[in-house]
């Protein structure tokens, strides 16, 4: 059976690479490359392939996560594979809860790329050993891991956002998120703010 496969990369040069590298395995077909994720929902729904190749950021906006979950949303919805070069924990979770079937790393060994691409599929997960490692160490530190909403917030505060912006970007009061905040500073032992973002991103944990 032939694996239908869609590319979604905003870089011409990664599209061209994935395409001359899918081309020399004969049980792949390249059914599409774009550049947007406008393109990429458009032509999961229109081409109906068997897996899509997501980049996380598209022109510097990171939409690939939000594009996995409209194609995820559709009838009959192809397996969505995140390639991408961010390896932040923030990243690879909210991917994987927007229904990505696999998070794989740009430097994937090409054999290792398409082994994941038949494992997704397949209906199977594909994850970097990065990536892997990860979520493994995530799942073992669950007691004082941060929450993914507590992920979502912070990386709010990282980008700038005031309590206000966070409450309306999220949908939730001030006060819950002052609350989730009052959570994450005893759990990266810092005080303030600015020495959270700093404590998170050393971690890894955002970008």
């Amino acid at each position: 059976m032939t694996i239908r496969v869609l590319i979604a990369d905003d870089h011409p040069i990664m599209r061209s690479g994935l395409t001359a590298l899918f081309e020399l395995e004969a049980s792949i077909d390249v059914v599409g490359a774009v550049g947007t994720t406008e393109d990429a929902i458009a032509d999961a729904e229109r081409l109906r392939p068997d897996v899509v190749l997501m980049d996380l950021q598209f022109q510097g906006r990171f939409e690939g996560a939000a594009a996995t979950r409209r194609i995820r949303s559709m009838d009959d919805a192809p397996a969505v594979l995140v390639l991408t070069n961010y390896d932040a924990e923030s990243d690879i979770i909210t991917a994987i809860e927007s229904g990505a079937a696999g998070y794989l790393l740009k430097d994937t060994p090409p054999d290792d790329l398409i082994a994941a691409v038949i494992a997704a599929a397949a209906g199977q997960s594909a994850l970097a050993p990065a990536v892997a490692t990860r979520l493994l160490a995530r799942v073992r530190e669950a007691q004082s891991a941060l929450s993914i909403r507590e992920l979502e917030v912070l990386s709010l505060v990282a980008d700038g956002h005031s309590n206000g912006d966070i409450a309306r970007l999220l949908h939730l009061s001030e006060t819950t998120v002052k609350s989730h905040l009052a959570h994450v500073f005893p759990k990266l032992s810092v005080t303030s703010r600015t020495a959270a973002v700093a404590a998170a991103r050393q971690a890894g944990l955002i970008r």
